[in-house]
């Protein structure tokens, strides 16, 4: 059984928002934190722009397929961060959820999307202080 803090990412189509948190945390965090991802409703796969954006930085998501959200999933998590997956995320007393607000990258063309990876970015940043002061 792992010790380290492990975080959730949850969005509707698991194409774009977070798989772009997963891969921002797997990147800054290093293995000091277990990273997951899933949709309420996942994609056949990623959203290009999402993948172009997050390879501008270094990140390469071309492996990363979206995943189903389950209920073990969110059971196995410390924080699940929703993005608006809205009702459709399971919800289990005592697990700590954080909310981003954040637009969906879906049809949205690469200078929109850069502007929602960096948000993303700060508050992944954000999350690593959190989880590992």
């Amino acid at each position: 059984m792992s010790t380290k803090p492990s975080a959730l990412f949850v969005c509707i189509h698991n194409a774009g928002r977070s798989q772009m948190a997963a891969g921002y945390l797997a990147h800054l965090a290093s293995d000091k934190i277990e990273v997951r991802s899933a949709g309420s409703a996942p994609a056949n796969s990623l959203n290009p722009m999402a993948l172009e954006a997050m390879r501008e930085e270094g990140i390469d998501l071309s492996n990363a397929t979206p995943k189903i959200l389950t209920p073990d999933t969110v059971q196995a998590s410390d924080v699940v961060i929703t993005m608006g997956c809205g009702d459709v995320c399971p919800f289990f007393p005592g697990k700590r959820y954080l909310d981003w607000k954040l637009e969906d990258p879906a049809g949205q063309d690469l200078g929109a999307v850069r502007v929602i990876r960096d948000q993303i970015r700060r508050l992944v940043e954000e999350l690593i202080v959190e989880l590992c002061p």
